[in-house]
């Protein structure tokens, strides 16, 4: 057990749920912020019945206000706050010449302003508090410009990859590190459920290493740059990907 406590956005399902229990079961507390605030007490209630070592808040990353409503809710229960996951994002697929300006905006919003706003209210934190670990979620589609997920959603991912070589500068001095995990496609119901079996299979053919992505893994990539010795890692990206881009 550890008295280090972690926010991770996006907590619900998915990637999110699998980074928020790997924290869970290294010792940290954990808050699993999600829009979906029902599947997120769930899920808090399997990691901690009695609510010590895992709490749910409702959180919509587009609102500045809620992850401000966020850090107070952690302090109140915690009195401290460690590491910030920005893990929250949102893809659909869309040909590249019919994304609307809607769907654009709602990708950038969901994906990188989410990114911003998490970064000022606990980036400002952190460094008024002698320190702390940022870690982003992005994504090979920011890499390489695959559009499997849609234009938009790689673009926002690409902002995320930038941004966090921002913010890393900005926050080096303060002891906070800022960096990032960019998977590629992953092992994950979302990705069974959103691309069809016949596209799949020739995605996972182009995979060098012949297989999807083990979410685990990537959990553990988010844990160990959030940890306390990590202080000389920032502006990085680790590369989860198979293969499929190198660097």
């Amino acid at each position: 057990m550890t008295d280090r406590v972690v926010l991770v956005t996006g907590a619900a399902q998915g990637l999110g749920a699998t980074i928020a229990r790997r924290f869970h079961a290294v010792g940290y507390r954990v808050a699993l912020g999600d829009v979906h605030a029902d599947a997120a007490r769930q899920l808090a209630r399997a990691l901690s019945a009695d609510g010590s070592r895992a709490i749910a808040l409702a959180l919509d990353v587009c609102e500045k206000s809620d992850f401000e409503a966020a850090r107070d809710a952690i302090l109140t229960v915690w009195q401290r706050v460690d590491v910030l996951v920005n893990n929250a994002g949102r893809a659909q697929v869309v040909p590249v010449m019919d994304v609307s300006a809607e769907q654009f905006g709602r990708a950038v919003d969901v994906n990188l302003r989410s990114v911003l706003f998490g970064w000022q209210v606990f980036g400002r934190h952190f460094g008024a508090h002698g320190g702390g670990r940022i870690v982003n979620v992005a994504s090979l589609a920011g890499q390489n410009g695959g559009t499997a997920t849609g234009a938009h959603y790689a673009a926002s991912k690409a902002g995320v990859l930038n941004l966090t070589k921002v913010f890393a500068r900005d926050l080096a001095a303060r002891g906070v590190t800022v960096n990032a995990v960019s998977p590629g496609p992953m092992d994950l119901p979302a990705v069974h459920d959103s691309v069809p079996a016949d596209t799949l299979r020739k995605l996972v053919a182009g995979i060098p290493a012949g297989r999807l992505g083990n979410a685990d893994f990537v959990a553990d990539v988010a844990v160990l740059l959030a940890a306390e010795h990590a202080w000389f890692t920032t502006g990085a990206c680790w590369d989860v990907n198979g293969g499929l881009f190198m660097r």
